[in-house]
């Protein structure tokens, strides 16, 4: 057995477990199509991408579908159904968040890419993927797509559908079709990056 077809050791997030986390989740999205030129200044990137994924990732904490593999070598954010990425105190302030956080013209860059990706977002039910990502330090390993599988298959024990944007179709889209999840449409970014979206029907 390769290392990549071993399974990886999968748990729920901690609260000790943030710092790396958001490490990971930096670096996975350093270069990514969209996330990448959603911060333009490379010098300030990691700062700034970092300050909103801890935003995201210590919202999500609140649900126990925050999942990582053993070491925090690849995170998962998932938001059961009926949940929200921010709580309304954080949507709320959301926008001077990012202003503060990057500038005024960075800001509305990255609300022209959320504001559309949350309009798509379907009204059914669903597990929703906000964020996957692996430490550039750990791939090449699998780790991602094990932490997936493991996640769809606590999502499959609730008989729920799942749904994602995939920001690098590229390189990822081939990777959800294997493991269920059907193209449902493309989104296009201010830049021109088209995003797809992704459905997983329910299972089980």
């Amino acid at each position: 057995m390769s290392s990549k077809d071993q399974p990886a050791s999968v748990r729920t997030a901690r609260a000790d477990d943030v710092d790396a986390v958001v490490a990971a989740l930096t670096t996975a999205f350093f270069d990514d199509p969209v996330w990448g030129p959603a911060f333009p200044d490379p010098g300030r990137r990691a700062a700034q991408a970092g300050a909103l994924w801890r935003l995201f990732v210590t919202s999500a904490m609140r649900y126990p579908w925050l999942l990582v593999t053993e070491r925090v070598e690849a995170a998962a954010v998932w938001i059961p159904p009926g949940g929200t990425e921010l709580t309304d105190e954080e949507e709320h302030g959301f926008a001077d968040f990012l202003r503060a956080t990057t500038d005024a013209r960075t800001a509305e860059g990255i609300l022209a890419i959320l504001e559309p990706m949350e309009a798509a977002r379907p009204q059914e039910p669903h597990f929703y993927l906000s964020l996957l990502g692996t430490h550039d330090d750990h791939r090449g390993k699998g780790l991602g797509m094990a932490l997936l599988r493991e996640s769809l298959a606590r999502i499959d024990e609730l008989r729920m559908p799942a749904y994602l944007e995939s920001s690098n179709p590229a390189a990822n889209d081939k990777r959800y079709a294997a493991v269920g999840f059907v193209p449902t449409g493309e989104l296009t970014m201010p830049d021109g990056h088209v995003v797809t979206t992704m459905w997983r029907p329910a299972r089980g």
